[in-house]
């Protein structure tokens, strides 16, 4: 079942009801106009809503309004992302944790600390992966201590990062049909 948001209020964004479970959370639905301009902003957060405009054939103020529609609607957030290492994090790690019971209770207690800044619940060999963030060597330890006194965790494996090669944040608007409703500057 397909409900349209009224184009008077959200032109561009519609929500879906999942097919397989009505306990499930409605998804967004994107037009191109509305995925091009994420796409601009993901290329640069702090575009001008003139230059989006000229980019994706809307007026500024059309764009303005779709802009504040997709951060209403949670579609996206438009963040300040910093380099960890330039300031102070000097150790950053990936952690699986295999947990009894469960593994929703575990994510949801592990969300609420302040050095992950990453939680899914996954399926295979771990049943929550984390990444976290820390000033150095002892705090990796506190937080893995931490991590491992959460009531449900059975075991934890800690993959420390080595060296980053690549963290994009470009993903997310591509349609079904391959094509990206991108437009270029």
């Amino acid at each position: 079942m397909i409900c349209a948001v009224p184009e008077t209020a959200n032109e561009g964004i519609r929500t879906q009801a999942p097919k397989e479970s009505a306990a499930r959370e409605r998804h967004v639905v994107l037009d191109d106009v509305s995925r091009a301009i994420i796409e601009q902003l993901q290329q640069d957060g702090r575009r001008s809503y003139a230059r989006i405009a000229t980019a994706v054939g809307l007026s500024e103020a059309a764009v303005r309004q779709r802009v504040q529609r997709l951060l209403d609607a949670g579609v996206m957030q438009i963040v300040a992302v910093t380099d960890p290492l330039q300031v102070g994090f000097s150790r950053q790690a990936m952690v699986g944790i295999r947990t009894r019971g469960d593994a929703r209770v575990v994510a949801g207690a592990l969300s609420a600390s302040p050095e992950i800044d990453y939680v899914v619940v996954t399926a295979g060999s771990f049943d929550v992966i984390v990444e976290i963030v820390c000033e150095d060597d002892d705090h990796l330890l506190e937080t893995i201590a931490r991590i491992r006194d959460v009531d449900g965790v059975d075991s934890t494996e800690t993959l420390v990062y080595l060296g980053l090669h690549k963290q994009t944040y470009a993903w997310g608007t591509r349609r079904s049909d391959g094509g990206s409703g991108a437009t270029e500057d």
